[in-house]
Formats: C-alpha cells, sequence, structure tokens
C-alpha cells in the first residue's frame, strides 16, 4: 500500500529550479533512502512533505489517517525544561489517563460513600480505562525513554540535566529521541547520524529496523544507507530516479543505468546525424518529389523522443604523495595519560604504529581521541608518558573543526600562505582538481561551506607530500562523491594514516588495525571496522557463555540452597505439628487432672468405695501421664 505518493513537484527560488516535475511513491513499511550531492534539493524535497514548505506545482498525496514526524539537519531543541521531563511530554495522553486512573482509585477507596450500582459502574470504567493504558504502553513509557535515552549515548545522570545547558549536538539528540518516541506512521530524518558516535549508530540502525512505520532518512552515511534502506532515491540534476535496494545496490544500479544511457545517447545521435545527412541529400536535389521526403523524414525527426544526455557534475581529484619515505617505526605511545582537573580521559595506554599501517582509532565522543591527537601533534602536553616519533616522519593533520583556516583570506591567499614557492598557475591547477575555478578562487574562506572548507584544507594535504597523516574526521563535511574520491586517493597513498571517524563505510575501506578508546584505556583489533565488530560480537558472546555457565552453576548452588531450605522447612513444620500436638494433649491432661481434683474435693465421693478407689488410680495415672508430656515437652521446646 502506498503512504506517499509526489507527482510532478516542482520548486524553484528566484530563476533557479531546484526541483522539476519530481515523481515517486513510497509503499507502507520502506525504508527509502534520499541521496545526491550538496545543495542537489534533498531537504527541499523534505520541507515540501512536511509542509514547512510549498511547491510551485505538483501534487502531494499520503495515506489517510497518516501521522508523520520531521527531523530537520542539525535540529536544536529550545526548551527550559530536562530532558526528562521533555521527553514525558511525548506520552501526555497516557500521563492524563494515568492520573484519571489515580483519581478512579481514591473514589473507590471511599466504598461506603457509594451505591452499589454507582461502585459497580465506576469499577467497570475502571477496568476499561486500565486495559486501554495497559495496550498503549502505560506501564512500559518510562522504560522505553530510558531506553532511547541510553541508546542515543546519554547516561542515566544527564536525564534530569536542563536542556538549555546542552551543547547543539545534544540538543539534537534529544530531538531524535523525541521523534523516535512519538512513533509517527511516516518518519523524516535528514541526517539522523549526524553528532552520534560509533555505538549510537549502531544502536539507531538496529531500532530503525524493527520500527513498526516508514521511514525517509536524508543520510551521507553509507553504511547507514546499506544496513537499513530498502530503496534509494538520487536526487541530481533537479529530478528524482528511484533504485531499489540499499546504497551498494544503488552504486551499481547507477553505474549500469548510466552506461545503458550513454549508449543509447550514443546510437540516438548517430541516428539523428544519419537522417539529417539524409536530410540535407534530398534537399540538395532540389526536386519537389524529394523535397517532399525531406520534409516527411523531418517531421519524423522532430517528433523523435530525444535521449538526454546524462549530467556529469564536475568531479573533484585526489592524489596523495610523499616526498620520502619515513622509518620503520613512525610512532611509539607508551604509558601515556591525561587529564583536565579531576576529568581522567585516559590512563597509562601504550601503543605502536609502524610504516604502512592504517589505523583507526575510535570510541564515544569525548573519550579523549582529539586530545590525543593533539598531544601526538605536541599542541598540549600529557599528564603522564611520552610520544616518540619514528625517523624521518613528517606528519599532516586534517582538523576535523577547520580552525587552521584564517577566515579573512580569500581561497588563493589561504593556499599561497603555506606554500609561497609555488606560481599562480600551479596555485591555480591544485585549487580546479578540488572544484576551485574561476573567481571562486577569490571568495572568502570564511564565506565557504563546510564541504568547500574540508576540500581546500585537503588540498594542502595534498601539497604537502606528508607521509604521516593524522586525520580528525575527514569526511563530515563532504558528499558523497568527495567521499570516494578521498577513499580512492588514500587506498592508493603510500604512507602511514592514524585516522578517527564516524563514517564506517570509510574505516571499512581503509583501516587494516582499530584502536577503540573505552573507558580511559585502549584495546587493539587487527582488520577494518566489521572485523572489530564481528571480534566484539564473538567476545561478547564468549562472556555470555562464560556468564551462562556462571549462571547455571550459581542456579544449581540456589536450588540445592532451596531444596535444603525446604526440607528444612519440613522438618520445622513436622516438628511444630508435633509440639502443638503435644501442648494439645497437655492442655487435655491438664483439664482432666482439674476435673479429678473437683471430684476428690466432693465428699459423696468417699462414700462409694469403688469409685473413690477409680477416680484416685485414674488421677495418679494421668499425673504420671502429664510428667511424661511435660519432660516429652521441655525436650522439644529446647
Amino acid at each position: 500500500m502506498i503512504v506517499l505518493a509526489c507527482d510532478r513537484i516542482t520548486k524553484s527560488f528566484g530563476v533557479d529550479i531546484i526541483l522539476n516535475q519530481i515523481t515517486f511513491s513510497v509503499n507502507e513499511g520502506a525504508r527509502l533512502g534520499v541521496v545526491g550531492g550538496n545543495g542537489a534539493g534533498k531537504t527541499t524535497l523534505f520541507n515540501i512533505i512536511a509542509g514547512e514548505m510549498s511547491q510551485d506545482s505538483g501534487e502531494i498525496y499520503k495515506l489517510k489517517d497518516t501521522t508523520m514526524a520531521y527531523l530537520p539537519q542539525n535540529t536544536v531543541l529550545m526548551s527550559k525544561k530536562t530532558i526528562w521531563a521533555e521527553l514525558m511530554e511525548v506520552f501526555r495522553p497516557l500521563l492524563d489517563m494515568e492520573e484519571t486512573l489515580r483519581q478512579m482509585e481514591e473514589k473507590m477507596a471511599d466504598y461506603g460513600s457509594m451505591g452499589e450500582d454507582e461502585y459497580n459502574r465506576l469499577l467497570n470504567e475502571y477496568s476499561r480505562l486500565q486495559e486501554t493504558f495497559d495496550r498503549q504502553g502505560g506501564y512500559s513509557y518510562e522504560s522505553f525513554i530510558r531506553g532511547v535515552l541510553v541508546g542515543l549515548g546519554f547516561s542515566p545522570q544527564e536525564f534530569d540535566a536542563p536542556i538549555d545547558h546542552l551543547s547543539g549536538g545534544q540538543k539534537t539528540r534529544v530531538a531524535l529521541a523525541k521523534v523516535l518516541l512519538e512513533k509517527p506512521s511516516l518518519l523524516l530524518l535528514d541526517e539522523p547520524t549526524n553528532h552520534l558516535d560509533l555505538d549510537a549508530m549502531q544502536w539507531l540502525e538496529e531500532y530503525l529496523q524493527s520500527y513498526p512505520g516508514t521511514i525517509m532518512v536524508i543520510s551521507h552515511d553509507r553504511y547507514f544507507l546499506d544496513a537499513l534502506c530498502d530503496h534509494i532515491l538520487e536526487v541530481e540534476n533537479r529530478t528524482a530516479r528511484l533504485y531499489s535496494g540499499n546504497y551498494s545496490g544503488y552504486v551499481n544500479q547507477k553505474s549500469q543505468w548510466v552506461a545503458q544511457r550513454e549508449r543509447e545517447y550514443k546510437a540516438q545521435q548517430r541516428e539523428i546525424a544519419r537522417q539529417e545527412e539524409i536530410i540535407e541529400r534530398y534537399r540538395s536535389f532540389n526536386r519537389e518529389k524529394s523535397i517532399r521526403a525531406a520534409e516527411s523524414r523531418q517531421k519524423r525527426l522532430d517528433k523523435m523522443e530525444r535521449v538526454e544526455k546524462v549530467h556529469h557534475d564536475d568531479q573533484i581529484s585526489f592524489s596523495f604523495d610523499i616526498d620520502r619515505q619515513s622509518g620503520r617505526d613512525v610512532l611509539a605511545v607508551d604509558s601515556l595519560s591525561k587529564a583536565f582537573g579531576d576529568n581522567r580521559l585516559f590512563e597509562d595506554i601504550s601503543f605502536n604504529i609502524r610504516i604502512g599501517d592504517r589505523v583507526a582509532l575510535i570510541g564515544p565522543n569525548g573519550c579523549g581521541k582529539s586530545t590525543l591527537f593533539k598531544i601526538i601533534l605536541g599542541v598540549i602536553p600529557p599528564s603522564s608518558g611520552s610520544v616518540r616519533m619514528g625517523t624521518g616522519v613528517e606528519i599532516g593533520y586534517y582538523d576535523q573543526e577547520l580552525q587552521s583556516l584564517d577566515p579573512g583570506n580569500t581561497v588563493l591567499e589561504e593556499l599561497w600562505r603555506d606554500f609561497p614557492h609555488m606560481r599562480e598557475t600551479e596555485i591555480r591547477n591544485a585549487l580546479a582538481a578540488r572544484l576551485f575555478k574561476g573567481d571562486s578562487v577569490y571568495k572568502s574562506v570564511g564565506s565557504l561551506s563546510g564541504g568547500e572548507k574540508g576540500h581546500l584544507l585537503l588540498t594542502k594535504l595534498v601539497l604537502d607530500n606528508n607521509n604521516f597523516l593524522l586525520l580528525d574526521e575527514p569526511t563530515n563535511h563532504l558528499d558523497m562523491s568527495s567521499r570516494e574520491e578521498l577513499e580512492r586517493a588514500l587506498m592508493e597513498f603510500p604512507g602511514t594514516i592514524l585516522m578517527i571517524s564516524h563514517d564506517r563505510y570509510f574505516l571499512n575501506k581503509l583501516a587494516n588495525r582499530v584502536i577503540a578508546m573505552e573507558s580511559g584505556d585502549i584495546t587493539e583489533y587487527l582488520g577494518n571496522y566489521d572485523d572489530y565488530v564481528n571480534k566484539k560480537r564473538e567476545l561478547a558472546a564468549q562472556a555470555d557463555q562464560r556468564d551462562k555457565e556462571k549462571e547455571n552453576i550459581s542456579k544449581t548452588l540456589v536450588r540445592e540452597k532451596r531444596r535444603r531450605q525446604r526440607m528444612e522447612r519440613e522438618r520445622a513444620r513436622e516438628e511444630k505439628e508435633k509440639l502443638e500436638n503435644l501442648e494439645g494433649q497437655i492442655h487435655q491432661m491438664e483439664d482432666e487432672i482439674k476435673e479429678l481434683e473437683a471430684l476428690m474435693a466432693d465428699p459423696d465421693l468417699y462414700d462409694d468405695v469403688d469409685r473413690m478407689l477409680d477416680v484416685q488410680q485414674r488421677y495418679a495415672q494421668v499425673k504420671e501421664e502429664l510428667e511424661e508430656l511435660y519432660s516429652r515437652w521441655i525436650g522439644m521446646a529446647k
């Protein structure tokens, strides 16, 4: 069943056409990834679907009763509430229902003040409301909130933090949590993995894979699109084309489609040229019959549906080389620790990097990865330990904050500042390869987009020819084509790489070792990111098995303990019953003695000698038996 259909959506800003005749549909339960270059119109399309922007023409159709939620890119949630209080508002209908149930319970507790019919009516109403409350998650929404917050990287200690005290990235994560908790039938997410560490990305993937509704997501995270999506919508050159499968499937289909389209275009152009040549030859005969034939062919040619030439955007190019090779040992980190006041980031970590290594440094946000880079670069000192560079090592550094760029310079001046020996033609050629062409070299660095600044900083690394690259989130600001070109160039790089990245696709392509920073320590794994994940799962499975074995042993011990306790309880119960039975006999005999004593106090008893002797004999017997019972009772009661 189709949930959403867009029919010939067109949108312009002034004379610039952003979207032109966009047509596609989304089926219920689909996971649709939306891809395209920066500025292609992806976010504009989402804004139109969400109703936050109107289209110039075209129609949008939604399935009746469709609920929709939209998370724009870099949403900053503004609220005076705490994280927990803000997310609780998502469940306001349940909170109101819960309050109604409490009020009804108070009324029912005052049973005496109402008649039986009124009480039964209230009881039935309470039962129906409680069933609705349970069905809608009334007894689980708090654990649901807790699970989403922890999954997105918030610690329980942060749940009561005021939202207006959070960083921009944290506010964006709270906004994402809120949208996920709303559970709309159609969920629109624009770059949801921004500001998430690797663990949170993994959690979000798994959460969305089991999401009951339909998802449309804009993302540059190819690993995320591969794991989640079953269709890809490419927005390119003002149009859109739908592909089945995940991102990798889209890449293959797109390549085949482009190749087929180019063959069709070339074949048609050859046929057009042939027809035009025939038409021109007929016209050259200058006879009525040949002129009519030329006109007939021209009409058919004019009516031919033309195959459009495939549009290829300018492609960025990177090529990293080195001036000289370093020694075999590139970097030695020994017993390194770093703390800022009471905040200890890491302690006593050691590792080595050798020539040719491609090492990925991963870990949760705030664990100290970028700080470690700055210690290696000598920008900040360690608290203890040492960093030693190998022979002939020359470092090139990509800073994710792009702070080494001077916003007051033009693009040309920025590059010339660092490479004053280069001629202007050489500088321009280097910039042109990174898509800075013509007058764009005179743009101020401060006016550049994040992607353009990334291109500029990477251009510096290309020209530096360093043999050891420290790359801190180099793909953050790049579109997919730039990421893929950067991957290709780094795979051919003859030097050594230490990289921080949340781009798992990038890490899979490049890394041959992974260093995971966790809880102030490091663990090394051989292979790329997938190898790391598989090893972690294997270790986790082994740990689970050990825990199960321990649990089984514990369960056996517990069962044995419970069996002994049960037997002891049985014995105690039997002893108690025996004691109670004995006490009953004692009370019975004590009563009999009182009766016998009353008889012996009656003077009439002594008128009948036989009866007197029987009473006295019975009295002596009961006294003896009572003494025996007392003796037994004392022994059991100790």
